[in-house]
């Protein structure tokens, strides 16, 4: 497929790269959070609450200032407060979602565990029990704490693929279209070489000229 080696060849030139280093460092830091405490995990799973309509370097930001205050509040009122006074975006619903997922706070390295290997099933119980979660913010959370084989799949992945003629935009992913567009990563990340979380950065930074998380 002529739009899938145009991809690969990019893929390949930007291994060749320093940028390389730079996606391998990250990467590394993200598995280091499978040794690290339940609270480590909880305030990346607050980041990615954070990035859902709202620009990765933005949330990096709020995320930033509000700190280690992700572990001591205790409502929705006052996580709406921190983000509202930061800045942040849609900061009602997030403030809901934040103190809905306090309840994990202290335990979420535990269930994490539980789930040893099997990263399909840890998925689906992210968007089970997580508010706010669905399958992209489940993906982006498991990868950002060292889960390399299920993908992040926003419109700027969409549009790359798009592109390239190896999917048809879409106007919303429910389950089956993220799992069918999973496939197709999974493929690709096969021929490059990478893991599916290894992939995710590869392909932002084409799109979007920038390494993030």
């Amino acid at each position: 497929m002529p739009g899938e080696q145009e991809l690969l060849a990019k893929i390949d030139t930007l291994k060749q790269s320093e940028s390389k280093d730079v996606i391998d460092q990250r990467m590394a830091e993200f598995r280091s959070f499978r040794t690290r405490s339940s609270h480590d995990n909880f305030k990346e799973l607050c980041f990615c609450i954070l990035t859902g309509n709202c620009g990765a370097e933005a949330s990096l930001r709020i995320h930033a200032a509000i700190g280690d205050r992700f572990l001591t509040c205790s409502c929705p009122e006052e996580f709406t407060a921190l983000l509202k006074d930061n800045g942040g975006r849609f900061y009602n619903n997030k403030g809901r979602f934040l103190g809905s997922a306090c309840q994990y706070r202290d335990d979420l390295k535990d269930i994490l565990d539980s789930f040893g290997d099997d990263e399909q099933s840890l998925r689906e119980w992210l968007v089970k029990n997580v508010f706010g979660f669905g399958y992209k913010e489940s993906s982006h959370f498991m990868r950002n704490v060292g889960y390399e084989n299920v993908a992040i799949i926003d419109f700027h992945i969409v549009d790359l693929l798009s592109a390239h003629g190896l999917v048809q935009k879409q106007k919303g992913l429910g389950k089956r279209k993220y799992l069918e567009i999973e496939g197709v990563l999974r493929g690709i990340a096969g021929k490059a070489g990478l893991s599916l979380g290894a992939l995710d950065l590869v392909l932002w930074f084409i799109e979007t000229g920038k390494i993030l998380k």
